[in-house]
């Protein structure tokens, strides 16, 4: 009881921070949040949560409950997971957003979603195939958008790589850190009890399949796809200790792929113009990619110098008030004589005569 209490007090304060954070965003970004918050309504019965989420042994025939990989994304047990799904689709709202465009932006939320539903799926089937344990099968759910939070960990490490978020003794934390960074912060999670045993599961395939979107299927303006730059490879994830052997494992999987036709050969040719004289082709072009880093840069900088403007007190101003020394301040004996100065000039110049207010 005490906990409604608090909630019903803090309610006005939430309403007031959620409509900053949902300000100016799309109809989209708004549905999506209103459709988590609802939904959550749903995570107290045992059959909607049963029919609402990916079961494993369900989705294949002879159930066939295929509705789940569109519905399970909406559905969170836990009202923290809600409050962190809106905070990050909110955000997806006023960063990412206006850089890709609304139709992009749902694209790519389907994407990342379906892809999570059938790769986690597929994990826990061949979990069932080693163990022959069929809990595997039917009491596992898969609900709530674990995977698109990592979507959204690679898209800002995409946009914004060396924005450097904490600085630490052992180190800076930048957005090069932050998809593997939350990914074992979630496995953490795990083993304390504070998410369900299928999120790591989801947020590693979420990785996955955004990183897959992004690097080689995901259509820019100018007609090119994907996004090969160096700083963007799988790799590139891991920290600069194991990134040879990840490297050599993950160049062997995209070599397989293009020979099988899922991926295109990365063609690179000389341009004298460019100072390093390498321009990779197919991909995204290199000064739009720039030109996208510095839209997000400057609209974070501006939102960053906003927040800190509203959070400076007002300092009234003070009518100081212009003290003279004793030293400085004239004599009687010395305005008698320049009065009488003024008189006589003036008498030179046949002016009318200076009227002296007395205090």
């Amino acid at each position: 009881m005490a906990m409604f209490r608090a909630l019903n007090r803090n309610i006005p304060y939430l309403r007031q921070q959620f409509g900053a954070l949902l300000g100016n965003t799309s109809t989209s970004v708004k549905f999506i949040c209103g459709v988590v918050l609802v939904s959550y309504g749903f995570s107290y019965s045992e059959e909607c949560i049963r029919v609402i989420s990916v079961t494993p042994g369900y989705i294949m025939p002879p159930s066939f409950w295929l509705w789940t990989a569109f519905t399970f994304c909406f559905l969170e047990i836990h009202f923290w997971e809600v409050l962190v799904d809106i905070i990050t689709v909110g955000l997806c709202g006023k960063l990412i957003e206006p850089l890709w465009g609304q139709m992009e932006m749902l694209t790519f939320f389907a994407i990342v979603n379906f892809g999570v539903a059938v790769l986690t799926t597929a994990f826990y089937f061949i979990l069932y195939c080693a163990t022959f344990n069929t809990e595997f099968l039917f009491t596992v759910n898969i609900h709530g958008l674990a995977g698109y939070l990592a979507g959204v960990s690679v898209t800002v490490k995409q946009i914004m790589p060396d924005l450097v978020i904490v600085k630490t003794p052992l180190g800076k934390l930048s957005n090069r850190n932050i998809p593997l960074a939350v990914f074992f912060l979630s496995v953490l999670f795990k083993i304390v009890g504070l998410v369900d045993g299928t999120y790591p599961t989801m947020f590693f395939t979420g990785l996955i399949v955004s990183w897959v979107y992004l690097r080689f299927y995901q259509k820019h303006s100018n007609g090119t796809r994907g996004d090969m730059a160096d700083y963007f490879t799988f790799a590139s994830f891991f920290p600069n200790v194991i990134q040879p052997p990840i490297a050599l494992l993950s160049n062997s999987i995209y070599n397989g792929f293009v020979k099988i036709g899922l991926c295109k050969k990365v063609v690179k040719k000389i341009d004298m113009a460019n100072p390093t004289g390498v321009t990779i082709v197919p991909g995204s072009d290199q000064h739009d990619m720039e030109r996208r880093r510095q839209i997000a840069l400057k609209a974070l900088s501006e939102r960053l110098s906003k927040s800190h403007s509203d959070k400076q007190p007002l300092i009234p101003k003070s009518n100081k008030q212009v003290v003279i020394p004793p030293n400085m301040m004239p004599s009687p004996s010395t305005s008698q004589q320049n009065l009488a100065q003024e008189h006589a000039f003036q008498n030179t110049l046949n002016l009318p005569p200076i009227q002296q207010n007395n205090p």
